[in-house]
């Protein structure tokens, strides 16, 4: 947790499970997430970098946001 002088931040780095991890993994992954954030207090600011490990294909919408090249062929 940082302390600053107008509020409190906290921030929470996560690194989320692959496409390729049992179901099981990645839903108890989301279950204590969810846990921990619940007990975050309530009017702290929380801010949470992650690695969601997201595909974004080359679906026409994100064009804008990645161009014309994708690792992907789809999204996730």
């Amino acid at each position: 947790m940082l302390r600053v002088r107008w509020c409190n931040i906290i921030v929470a780095n996560v690194h989320a499970p692959s496409e390729e991890k049992r179901d099981e993994a990645k839903v108890s992954f989301y279950e204590e997430l969810d846990q921990v954030f619940d007990h975050f207090p309530k009017y702290h600011t929380k801010m949470l970098l992650a690695d969601f490990n997201a595909k974004v294909g080359r679906e026409n919408i994100f064009k804008p946001t990645i161009g014309q090249v994708s690792l992907h062929q789809g999204s996730n």
